[in-house]
């Protein structure tokens, strides 16, 4: 069994590692960078080592750091939350080789998924259906054109490393294919050091599903049932639920067993995220395997009622998997709580929390590393909290959501609390009439 973690991470996703570690009797070590000393996930591990100066690449993201505080401590194990290093397939060799157990899944895995244009060929040979698009890479401008006039437009143009909305560009005729494709591959360079771009058909009033999946290092692999993401802005998911208010019991189980099966096809363990693309007629495209565990987990683990990082640690130890596949027991929404400023299109408001007092009550369940007299810093994302409400029934679970939006005081700082109110009262959010473009084609001030 693991004795000792340290967390490659900080914010939220550390400080919810450090406590299923501590109910686990598992020491625990934070690693942070100078601007995150207030943080709480350094003030509640047992130990904390700074390992560089706030931009990321100084400190999260510099390995030979984070390997010298895991040996300095002697952490048998290294988790990476999501971000950062939690899909660099050589920071999980390099673990192996100084015989520190990676919490998450092989290299090989992360190195088959983490490529999105060799994760749709994995996929397509599993059987699992995939968006129409470039069978792999394009290597340039020309072969781009000839598969966008094979599939027709619009298309997407994404980065085969990317994520977060990075290097990805809409193409919605041929006229602008040109500069779409050099703006995408110059921003794809920059953000993941690989140009490469592989091509999409655009699925037109798409909602954004995904499947939870999990597995151990005994070959055995489960589904979690789905979530669903399709509220975005900017391709930032800000609203998540498990379930999906439109997947029918035999589409989760369709889901659930291609998922399953594009997971064994990889070898893969620990908690995965296969997402996809359902259109309007409820046909299902894959987009994209996320290698670890995500920011929205928490709705799994409330509608089922178990806890993902207890079990991604057991899976690590080498444990054989306990959870056994069931429907969804409660119904889970999280909003997001970002430092920004919706009412001037969603700017960052980092800065010093002057107010923060926490919704409480029976269902409600907030994820968060701030408090009174913490300062948000520019340097990351613009995560303050997530809030999460689970009831029986997802009528319940928005009126709880709006409950605790109302109950949740943060000031000093703008956030996205008022654009969430806005939304558990939005008629078509209610309905569940939404899909991954709703907030471009609406003001949110006038929901």
């Amino acid at each position: 069994m693991i004795k000792k973690v340290l967390i490659a991470n900080r914010g939220e996703i550390a400080l919810r590692i450090i406590r299923a570690c501590k109910e686990m009797g598992i020491s625990t070590v934070a690693v942070y960078s100078t601007v995150d000393k207030e943080s709480l996930h350094v003030k509640f591990a047992d130990e904390a080592i700074c390992i560089g100066p706030a931009p990321s690449r100084e400190s999260y993201l510099r390995i030979p750091s984070i390997i010298s505080a895991a040996m300095i401590t002697n952490a048998d194990a290294i988790h990476p939350g999501y971000g950062f290093m939690a899909e660099n397939d050589k920071f999980v060799e390099i673990c192996n080789d100084h015989g520190i157990t990676f919490i998450g899944p092989s290299a090989d895995a992360i190195r088959k998924m983490g490529n999105k244009s060799v994760a749709k060929e994995t996929m397509r040979n599993a059987g699992v259906p995939v968006v129409p698009g470039s069978l792999g890479v394009v290597k340039d401008y020309e072969e781009a054109k000839t598969v966008c006039d094979e599939i027709g437009y619009p298309v997407m143009l994404k980065a085969v490393a990317g994520g977060g909305g990075k290097g990805m560009r809409l193409v919605e005729s041929p006229k602008d294919l040109a500069a779409a494709f050099s703006v995408a591959s110059n921003e794809a360079e920059a953000f993941f050091s690989n140009p490469d771009l592989y091509i999409e058909k655009l699925v037109i009033g798409s909602r954004h599903i995904e499947i939870q999946v999990i597995g151990d290092k005994h070959g055995n692999v489960i589904h979690l049932n789905e979530r669903e993401c399709s509220i975005q802005r900017r391709h930032q998911k800000l609203i998540e639920e498990a379930p999906s208010p439109v997947v029918s019991k035999a589409l989760r189980k369709q889901m659930g067993e291609v998922s399953v099966m594009g997971a064994k096809s990889v070898n893969y363990y620990g908690p995965g995220t296969i997402e996809y693309l359902v259109d309007a007629e409820m046909n299902f495209y894959f987009m994209e395997m996320n290698t670890r565990i995500q920011v929205e987990h928490p709705v799994t683990e409330e509608s089922l009622g178990i806890d993902l990082i207890t079990e991604q640690i057991l899976v690590a130890s080498g444990e054989k998997l306990r959870l056994k596949q069931s429907e969804p027991k409660f119904h889970s929404i999280e909003c997001r709580i970002n430092a920004e400023d919706p009412e001037h299109n969603f700017r960052p408001s980092p800065g010093r929390i002057d107010v923060f007092h926490v919704p409480g009550g029976r269902g409600i369940r907030t994820d968060s590393h701030a408090y009174q007299g913490y300062t948000i810093p520019s340097n990351y994302d613009s995560l303050v909290a997530k809030l999460i409400a689970t009831a029986p029934t997802r009528k319940e679970a928005i009126a709880k959501m709006y409950r605790a939006l109302d109950e949740f005081i943060i000031e000093g700082i703008k956030t996205t609390i008022p654009f969430h109110k806005k939304m558990m009262m939005n008629k078509d959010f209610i309905s569940g009439n939404i899909d991954t473009k709703y907030l471009d084609k609406v003001d949110w001030n006038s929901l």
